[in-house]
């Protein structure tokens, strides 16, 4: 498994769902109600049509490498582990996640890339998002 570093993320009753979610291992996320807009960021407004109308649902996890770069320099704990695979995944059901690409060599890896959702553990147990190349 990963051993990049894993923070304590911050949670929001906004956000509190998608957190849930995570500590089960499982990708959460809103979809608009009004203009079916699944959402990313977690939040309970649709940013596409401004209805506060969401409900939550489970995502399939997968998704493909849309952006990326290998990180070979960083400084305090990210440096320790470089190299790293820093991403933007574009999930199936639409949106675009800045996350990272774990367990995966980085020389292998090219712009849609298949990709599925992989959750490391932060110190109080909350599931942080990652991906693993498929």
């Amino acid at each position: 498994m990963s051993s990049l570093p894993t923070h304590n993320p911050p949670v929001s009753s906004d956000s509190l769902p998608f957190w849930e979610g995570t500590n089960d291992d499982r990708l959460v996320l809103p979809r608009c109600n009004a203009c079916n807009e699944v959402i990313w960021y977690p939040r309970h407004f649709c940013p596409k049509c401004g209805a506060d109308d969401v409900s939550w649902f489970e995502a399939s996890g997968s998704g493909t490498i849309y952006s990326f770069t290998v990180v070979e320099r960083a400084q305090g704990r990210w440096g320790e582990q470089c190299p790293y695979v820093l991403a933007y995944v574009e999930l199936a059901e639409g949106p675009r996640v800045l996350t990272n690409i774990i367990d995966s060599d980085p020389d292998a890896l090219a712009i849609g890339t298949a990709v599925t959702a992989s959750f490391d553990h932060a110190e109080d147990g909350r599931g942080v998002l990652r991906f693993t190349a498929v």
